[in-house]
């Protein structure tokens, strides 16, 4: 949410009109709970005060009917957020941030994102974005609007897809219309190949597989995704892995990815028991296999320190260039950060029975 929050269920009440910031359709197998609870989890910056007092203004609805703060949200509830204000759209401001251009022609630019690198403006990074970097580097890109989860909207200047903040690596970026159509129908249609290189925490049994698993918004906290095995629920995502290196502690895996749901290697990656080396988000930033002496513990922790994000880099996209209709693929090297733990760990297991 918004600094608008501030302001949710006080509205004047001359006030004629009223805007959705909001409209969440409750997911099925959602376990019952109560509203102001659910909105806390499921909005940033939301307090459950600010939400009770919502419900008490009656702008806080449940099928088009205000509820109460106690009203236990079910599965396929429509609930709209109400405020007096109407939605703003956040300004792209064009900053001078240097980015690593490692292709580009009239129809296409490629980049290698740093790590730590936020991609288009969202909730609490409006500036210092990707976004930001191309809109002073390029005049005129092509743009889709997108809906965020605090209820602004964005332009998103040459985007077809995009990487978590922490991850790094390759990222296309269109420059025309017809480049930005066909390439968004081409990551549609899943014709293109990513491949990803992750470092994994224990040692991944098979050198290759397949983990096809539905994923979805965690249903506790919904800033996660989680998996949601032999069920309908959640969106089909498909991730090809295989062993690149064993080191026992953790494995370095080359990751395909057939679809390309949000997070989709972190958390394939835990549903298999293989969670990412220090990703605090799907449990990986703490000693999962290994030694319990304080030797081992003090290396796992300078490691954390080298690379303090998940242990993932987009290595290579391959695609068919949206004009001249050739093939053309993309690699980059692994960033230092991974390179440097992937070395120490060689170092450290060399003369270790793991």
């Amino acid at each position: 949410m918004t600094d608008d929050v501030d302001e949710i269920g006080s509205h004047n009440e001359d006030e004629k009109e009223l805007y959705e910031h909001h409209h969440i359709i409750v997911e099925k197998g959602q376990e019952m709970m109560r509203i102001d609870k659910y909105l806390m989890i499921r909005i940033q910056n939301a307090t459950r005060t600010k939400l009770q007092q919502a419900c008490d203004a009656e702008t806080i609805l449940v099928n088009k009917k205000p509820v109460k703060s106690s009203y236990k949200i079910k599965p396929f509830d429509e609930i709209s957020i109400l405020m007096a204000n109407p939605p703003r759209e956040i300004e792209i401001v064009a900053e001078d941030i240097p980015i690593n251009v490692v292709y580009e022609d009239d129809f296409v630019c490629v980049v290698n994102k740093e790590p730590g690198m936020v991609v288009h403006p969202a909730y609490g990074h409006y500036t210092g974005t990707l976004v930001n970097a191309l809109a002073y580097r390029f005049n005129n890109l092509p743009t889709s609007k997108q809906k965020l989860a605090d209820n602004l909207e964005i332009n998103r200047p040459g985007l077809v897809h995009r990487i978590d903040k922490n991850t790094s690596g390759i990222i296309i970026i269109a420059k025309t219309e017809l480049a930005m159509t066909r390439l968004a129908k081409d990551f549609f249609d899943r014709n293109l190949d990513r491949k990803y290189i992750a470092i994994v925490w224990g040692d991944v049994k098979d050198d290759a597989g397949t983990i096809n698993v539905n994923v979805a918004r965690d249903l506790k906290n919904r800033k996660v995704m989680a998996t949601f095995p032999n069920s309908d629920h959640g969106k089909h995502a498909i991730t090809h892995y295989k062993v690149l290196e064993r080191f026992g502690y953790v494995t370095v895996v080359e990751c395909k990815l057939e679809t390309g749901r949000t997070h989709q290697i972190r958390v394939h990656m835990k549903h298999i028991g293989h969670p990412l080396f220090n990703d605090n988000e799907y449990g990986g930033d703490k000693i999962l296999k290994g030694q319990h002496g304080n030797k081992y513990k003090q290396f796992i922790e300078n490691c954390f320190e080298i690379l303090p994000r998940q242990a993932l880099h987009a290595k290579t996209l391959g695609i068919t260039h949206p004009i001249t209709k050739e093939p053309i693929f993309f690699n980059s090297e692994l960033p230092d950060d991974m390179q440097q733990v992937i070395e120490r760990f060689r170092v450290f297991t060399s003369n270790k029975n793991v």
